[in-house]
Order: structure tokens, then C-alpha cells, then sequence
């Protein structure tokens, strides 16, 4: 019976780690948005923007704090076409408010590295 548990234990670390290596590939291959935490008030994830690989068109409801893990420049380019650039320095906090209502934008990493952010989006508007 204990062969049965340490082989069993054994099949699922390889599995786990087989995923773990997996996921560490797909965060160095691309854009992705991880996230982190979440409940009644905010959600809290963490997004990594690549060069060459922008985010989706897309809105934010609420306000957020930006956390740059990793900073760097990050170009938010409007549906509309225009666009404005955000320099994050890493370690230091930024807020964004909720977009305006009935607009879109993109987020372009700018640089020449992946830019790594927390971001924590209050649910709640008081």
C-alpha cells in the first residue's frame, strides 16, 4: 500500500510540475491576464503585457490602482484612434479612473520588455 501512495505522489508531481512549466512557458510566450484575488469589492489580477502583443479592445467600469511589478511605458490607444502614454515606474502606485462611458481602448506595451502590473479595481464607486 505504501508503494501505491509514494508511486501516486510521485505521478502527481510530475504532473503538477509539468503544468507549473507549462504556465511559466505561456507567461514568457505572451500577453496574459492571471487572476489574483476577488470578491464583493475588488478584483485584483495581474496582467503581463509583452511588445507586439497588445491586449484587447476592452473598458474598465471602475477605478484601479496600477502596481508595476515590471514598469515600463504602456501606450493606451483609444478606439477612436487617439492615444496617450503612461510611463510606470516599478514599484510605485498609479491611479486610472473608470473610462468614460461608451469607449474602448487597447493596451500597448510601448518597450522593448514584458511590463508586469498588479491591478487592484474597486467595485463600489461611493
Amino acid at each position: 500500500m505504501k508503494q501505491f501512495s509514494i508511486g501516486t505522489a510521485l505521478v502527481v508531481g510530475v504532473i503538477l510540475g509539468a503544468t507549473g512549466a507549462m504556465r511559466s512557458q505561456q507567461s514568457a510566450a505572451g500577453t496574459q491576464r492571471i487572476v489574483q484575488f476577488e470578491n464583493d469589492d475588488v478584483k485584483v489580477w495581474k496582467s503581463i503585457v509583452v511588445p507586439n502583443a497588445p491586449l484587447t479592445m476592452h473598458r474598465h467600469e471602475h477605478g484601479r490602482v496600477i502596481i508595476p511589478l515590471r514598469g515600463g511605458t504602456m501606450k493606451i490607444v483609444e478606439q477612436t484612434g487617439g492615444s496617450e502614454a503612461h510611463v510606470w515606474e516599478t514599484g510605485k502606485a498609479y491611479w486610472l479612473p473608470r473610462n468614460a462611458p461608451n469607449t474602448m481602448h487597447a493596451d500597448v506595451n510601448a518597450g522593448d520588455q514584458a511590463i508586469e502590473v498588479m491591478v487592484v479595481e474597486l467595485k463600489k464607486d461611493k
